[in-house]
Order: structure tokens, then sequence, then C-alpha cells
């Protein structure tokens, strides 16, 4: 398979692919190839394929699920998922819904009562009904968050599905995630904040997969959507109703994560609808920033990021550097190429081959004149090339190749 790779030092790229279907192969002892991007760095990536027998597990359920991955452990591990397994289910493997987590009297009609910024003004949600609802929060997390520790590998067995999980990798070195179908990673009891983007957010919780402090993770040919809370079936509170934060949004991307150097690879994932996948790179101050590359897609890059709604698709942190080659974009018309770009104090953008609903583009001119006077210059030398990669192919034919290969199931 040929890749496309995506440098990135504290930066951020969101990313939408396409539908996926069925694949019968068993891919649990794979490990990711030599010079596949930076997660092929040093030892590379390998996950549990060292496990010895008494450490493959196929699960079936929550409790399963939670027994193998052993509190995050870092012993080797080898972990099947078969079927659809439930996040939201109790130690006895009943479903579990937003009434059962709630506690301290908490309730969703008291609580915008109680915070409705018309009466409560634009201070931070405070007293009772926030209290209980953190309450609530800390209820649903116990069940829902799973930890993945070290020397781990996750794969789906056909037609397998998570639903209502987030598959936290925290701290962690040498993980690889494939081939399954990630659903509804819903958060009952997201917070209200009346001084997010001017008229106010919901913040939710939850990713499918959130990764922090890790190096070395492999995620391949995931799928990822809001099956179970589409947006579409969520009530408006408080007249928040834009795209992907209609109501109470359903976080289902690839996760609001901060990675370290030699980070990860995650390639061939697909959305089932509008989401977000950001990856960032750490910001803790120059002195961290070391480069992190990431590579996405069927044959690397993936395409159309952060989907056909969104605007921002490649986020630039403080003294960020962007390497990027044969981007895709497919947008609608109300978003513009200088709607693609944004910087936050960033400093560099290498960029080449970027198609915009199929004509080329140049990012980096078109974010420098859009955003003249207004915002530093970004520049086109980072400061260094990336080397994991094998051949580079060109936008188009990455393009073709995510529509043919994205997605659980379909893994080559």
């Amino acid at each position: 398979m040929r890749f496309r790779h995506i440098a990135l030092a504290a930066a951020m790229v969101g990313l939408f692919c396409l539908p996926a279907h069925a694949d019968a192969r068993d891919i649990s002892r794979d490990t990711l190839p030599a010079n596949d991007g930076w997660a092929s760095a040093g030892e590379g990536t390998t996950g549990g394929s060292a496990a010895d027998a008494a450490h493959v597990y196929t699960v079936t359920d929550r409790a399963g699920l939670v027994r193998a991955l052993d509190g995050g452990s870092a012993t080797p591990k080898i972990i099947r998922i078969a079927g659809t397994v439930d996040a939201n289910t109790d130690d006895d493997g009943d479903h579990l819904d937003c009434a059962d987590y709630a506690t301290d009297g908490y309730g969703l009609k008291k609580y915008l009562a109680a915070y409705d910024p018309r009466t409560w003004g634009a201070a931070k949600p405070s007293g009772p009904q926030e209290e209980a609802r953190q309450a609530s929060a800390k209820k649903q997390a116990e069940r829902v968050e799973l930890l993945v520790g070290s020397n781990t590998t996750i794969v789906g067995l056909k037609g397998a599905v998570l639903k209502g999980g987030s598959l936290q990798v925290r701290n962690a070195t040498n993980v690889i995630i494939r081939n399954l179908d990630l659903r509804d990673a819903y958060d009952c009891f997201p917070v209200w904040q009346p001084n997010t983007g001017g008229l106010g957010d919901w913040k939710t919780a939850y990713d499918t997969i959130w990764l922090t402090g890790s190096t070395h993770v492999w995620v391949d040919h995931v799928t990822l959507s809001d099956k179970g809370h589409p947006d579409a079936d969520e009530p408006t509170h408080f007249a928040r109703n834009a795209p992907k934060e209609q109501g109470f949004p359903v976080r289902v991307g690839l996760s609001d994560h901060r990675v370290g150097p030699t980070a990860g690879r995650a390639e061939s994932n697909a959305c089932g609808g509008p989401c977000k996948t950001d990856l960032l790179g750490d910001r803790q101050g120059p002195a961290k920033q070391e480069p992190v590359e990431v590579s996405l897609g069927g044959t690397g890059l993936n395409l159309q990021p952060s989907g056909r709604r969104g605007r921002q698709s490649l986020g630039i942190s403080t003294e960020g550097a962007f390497y990027a080659e044969g981007l895709v974009f497919a947008k609608p018309s109300s978003v513009e190429v200088a709607d693609l770009v944004k910087s936050w104090n960033g400093s560099a953008l290498h960029q080449t081959g970027t198609l915009f609903n199929g004509y080329p583009v140049d990012l980096l001119a078109i974010y420098n004149a859009y955003n003249s006077g207004s915002e530093r210059d970004l520049t086109a030398d980072v400061g260094w090339t990336p080397t994991l990669h094998t051949k580079i192919d060109s936008a188009e034919a990455a393009d073709r190749a995510v529509a043919r290969g994205a997605g659980a199931g379909r893994i080559p």
C-alpha cells in the first residue's frame, strides 16, 4: 500500500471520509509496516502482537471488554470484539440510559431553567444543578470511559460494533486499534458554557477515541458515527443549533487529543456522517513541540478533512509547523478556501498538491492574503521534511483509494 503523510508540530487536522463494509480475515497480530509514518519510528508499533495465549480475548459485552483491558495495564494483549458491545450497560449487561446516571437531583429541565442565559447571564454555571450535573457525569464516565494501556491491540471481527464508549489512550505507547465500528459517544450531561463562541455553547465530554500523552498509536480502518443519537434528532437548547452543535452535540471523532512526538498513524478511517477528527501536537511551549507526523486515508492521506459542513480543517497552534501534501477538500459552497486554515500563533505551513472541490489551490498564499494585518503570516519553511513514507500518491489517486477502501471491514 502506498501512503501519503501529514506532518504536524502542535497542529490540528480535521478529517472526513467515506462509509465502510465488511472484512473477514484475522488481523489481530498485524503490526505497522516499516517506514509507515512516525508511529513506525524507533521500535515501531506492534501493539499486542507479542501477547501469549492467556492474553488473547474475544469479547462480546462491556464486562468482557473491561476485564480484557485490565485497567489499562501494559501487559501485551489482543482484544477481539465480536458482535455489538454496549458501553452503557451495568455489571449484569442491562442497558443504562441517561436517567439511570442522573443523581443528586439533576434534571435537564431544572438545569436549563437554572442557567438560562436570559436570567443567569454570562457567568460560568455554579450551584446545586451544576454540582448535580458533575456528579451525574462522573457516574456515566465510570461506565463509558474505557482505558486502553500500552502494548494493546484492539480489533473488530466481522461486523463488530462498540457503541456508547470512549476508548481512552492515556500516557500509553504501542497501541493498535483497527477494523472497528465506533458509534454514539453520547454525553448525557454536557455543560453549558455561556462565553464560548459569542452565543454560548454546549461542551460534551466524549470522543469515540481519545488520546493524550501517548506515542506509537496506529488507528486503521475505523468507522466513526453518531448512529444512535444523530444531531438531527436532538432538541435545541438555548438556541444553539449550528451544524454539529445542535442541541447537545454528539462528538464522534478521533478525538480531542494531545499527542507526543513520534505519535501516531491514522489511516483509512470513515465517518458515517459529519464529524470531527482532531490530531493535536503538544501545546505546552516551543521546547516541547517536537514534530508529530500523521498519515491519513486509503493511500495514507485522508480526504475531505473535517467533513463537508466543517469550515476550519487545518489548525496550527503556537509555534506549530505543518507539513501537508496532496490534501483534498470537498466542501459546500458556503465554505471558502480561506476558511480552511486557522493559526493560533503558528509559524509555518508547507503544502503542495492541494485540491479544493476539484481545483488546485495554494492554501498558504490564500491564508496569508486573507489574514494580512490581522494575524502574522505563515512561512513555507517548516524546517524539516518527512522521511518515514513510501511512494506518495497524487491527491486524485488518494481520493479514489479512500472512496474504495476507507472504514471498518475494508482492510485489504
